[in-house]
């Protein structure tokens, strides 16, 4: 049984409230985490404690046990020459640099005439999340 210390690998399947599918690992490697270390999300986390292996479940998060609400501090608005593409439309994903150099995904969230409005949220950021999971391996904590 999944307790604190165990080192957990599932699989899921993760769908919108709208049941459309955002990413799945099925049939791929699993994913392995410690449990109770805030290696995953922690709606998902507490969804996982106490199953079993083999045991299927269906696993629902709200935004607030996810990646949060839309923060609406996260969008900027920046002049168009300062984005090195061409291509801008909104959704379009960027990369770029954290302060702490750390890797940050940012999205045109809307083109102006001079400006573009980048996102700085999670794109999962305000979203419930569904997840299908199994557990695949459960092994005791790591000494």
């Amino acid at each position: 049984m999944i307790r604190n210390g165990s080192v957990v690998s599932f699989e899921y399947t993760l769908s919108d409230e709208n049941g459309e599918v955002l990413q799945s690992n099925k049939g791929k490697e699993p994913v392995t985490y410690t449990h109770g270390q805030h290696e995953i999300i922690p709606g998902l986390e507490k969804g996982l404690a106490e199953m079993e292996i083999n045991e299927e479940k269906s696993i629902r998060v709200k935004p607030e046990e996810a990646y949060g609400q839309v923060d609406p501090q996260g969008f900027k608005e920046v002049p168009k020459s300062d984005i090195p593409t061409t291509e801008l439309d909104v959704g379009t994903p960027l990369n770029a640099r954290g302060p702490q150099g750390e890797e940050l995904l940012i999205h045109v969230s809307e083109v102006k005439d001079d400006t573009v409005v980048l996102d700085f949220n999670h794109p999962l950021a305000g979203k419930t999340l569904h997840f299908d999971v199994k557990v695949v391996d459960i092994a005791p904590k790591e000494a």
